[in-house]
């Protein structure tokens, strides 16, 4: 039954995204062949026009998320869809310019039709956002959230993984909530369809997901240092012995010279194109309060070698030096615009085209941070082991507030999976990072009565003694 309910739901998202990208294509070339009547018809212009979309949007789509109802909300859905389909556009529409430049069209280069260009982008956001939050309403209409477990080890792990699994209500509904230690742990497994194992011991994980495979249930578990170092592990086979191997991960030569090569032309170029940006910044900067317009910090890179990080001034001069909370009365009010928009990290654009940085990599923390972090978790210096980036994995995965210990899973998770096109893709993905919502976000109450509530007599119970 529940094989039969895979492929039916697979069918459904199959249809919905088929006639989402027919109406994205259709909108395009339906709306700028008014002006363009080469596009509806078979010619040069219209193949190569219509093999650039397609192209465009296979990348783009690949980079930023695809049409994945059912799985992710509607808004991040929208946003990375949203975001792909108007870079397309842009890469197909200068493309159709380029091609009309011709003894028969245009005699020099010029935007084509710039009025429908804007129709054939307002069209497009309708229709995304009514595929999207339509074929979401169908998926949770026609399929109930999972009954999930939670297997845990304490009331502080509970609450950590219980808040995060309520941003996804309508795809998980928490049944059960057990101790790792449990005596009645695998009849609890047994009744619900999904199991969430959250800071649960590694042996004791083991016999978890071997029981739940067993028995066919959907696994979910936090992972340690050394699920991440597994994950470009390689099968071989010596003799008739089958073994994992974990090669040493090191950039090559040819990476590392492919890596800075980008690092310099990216860097290079937005300097130049953003300039304008920073004049404004500071004029700003300088007008709010007459101070500084630069500040300077020392962070540690690659192998713990220390350099002084170039940002924007967001903070009042002679303050004391600590990282930023919510409410932290230290920022200007110019600050505050530009932390919102990231436009402080601009002069790390510097850093990058000095050797000091690179684009992508596990961002530079405060050196009291590197210090208090390692001596918490010794692992965090694995971090240094690559060089520092103005974007990374855990900058577009995690949010500002995310523990220490998820940053280096994040920034682990990028350095053992390393490659160019990796780099790539998350250079593109950081424009998601202007549509997230605020990181600094709390519980709503349906969090407390629906779950916390739910199981406080439960909690009391398991956990007292732990936490006394």
């Amino acid at each position: 039954m529940k094989h039969l309910i895979g492929k039916l739901e697979r069918t459904i998202v199959f249809v919905l995204k088929t006639c989402l990208y027919a109406a994205l294509f259709i909108s395009f070339f339906g709306i700028m062949g008014i002006d363009n009547p080469q596009l509806l018809r078979f010619s040069r212009t219209s193949g190569v026009t219509m093999l650039t979309f397609v192209v465009a949007g296979l990348g783009m789509t690949a980079a930023y998320g695809r049409y994945d109802i059912g799985k992710r909300k509607s808004k991040p859905i929208i946003s990375s869809i949203g975001l792909a389909t108007l870079i397309t556009d842009i890469v197909t529409y200068i493309e159709l310019s380029i091609m009309n430049t011709n003894p028969a069209n245009n005699t020099e280069f010029k935007f084509e039709s710039i009025g429908l260009f804007f129709i054939v982008v307002a069209v497009q956001v309708m229709c995304i956002t009514v595929f999207t939050y339509g074929g979401n309403w169908i998926y949770f209409t026609l399929y109930d959230p999972e009954r999930c477990c939670i297997v845990t080890s304490s009331r502080e792990s509970f609450l950590q993984i219980s808040h995060a699994i309520d941003v996804f209500r309508k795809q998980y509904r928490i049944c059960e909530v057990k101790d790792y230690q449990a005596d009645d742990l695998y009849e609890a497994v047994l009744r619900c369809d999904t199991v969430f194992l959250y800071d649960v011991p590694i042996k004791e994980r083991t016999e978890l997901i071997e029981y739940c495979y067993r028995n066919m249930r959907s696994i979910y578990f936090s992972p340690e240092i050394s699920d991440i170092v597994e994950i470009n592990s390689k099968h071989v086979i010596l003799d008739d012995i089958s073994l994992i191997n974990l090669p040493v991960k090191e950039l090559s030569v040819e990476q590392r010279f492919m890596k800075r090569f980008m690092d310099i032309i990216f860097s290079a170029a937005a300097i130049v194109m953003t300039s304008p940006i920073w004049l404004i910044c500071a004029a700003a900067i300088k007008i709010d309060d007459g101070g500084k317009v630069f500040f300077k910090q020392k962070r540690a890179t690659k192998d713990g070698k220390v350099f002084e990080v170039y940002k924007f001034r967001t903070m009042k001069e002679n303050v004391k030096n600590y990282s930023s909370v919510a409410d932290d009365d230290r920022i200007t009010s110019v600050g505050k615009i530009l932390r919102k928009y990231r436009l402080d990290e601009f002069p790390q654009f510097l850093n990058i085209l000095f050797g000091d940085m690179s684009l992508v990599g596990p961002r530079p923390e405060m050196l009291e941070n590197v210090y208090l972090y390692t001596k918490e978790y010794p692992e965090f210096a694995y971090r240094l082991r690559v060089k520092a980036g103005l974007t990374g994995y855990a900058q577009i995965a995690g949010k500002y507030n995310t523990t220490p210990k998820y940053k280096l899973i994040l920034d682990l998770m990028y350095i053992e999976n390393y490659s160019i096109l990796k780099d790539i893709k998350l250079v593109l993905q950081t424009l998601i990072v202007f549509f997230k919502p605020d990181s600094t976000e709390a519980f709503d109450d349906s969090y407390y009565t629906e779950h916390v509530a739910k199981f406080a007599e439960f909690l009391d119970a398991n956990w007292k003694q732990s936490e006394e």
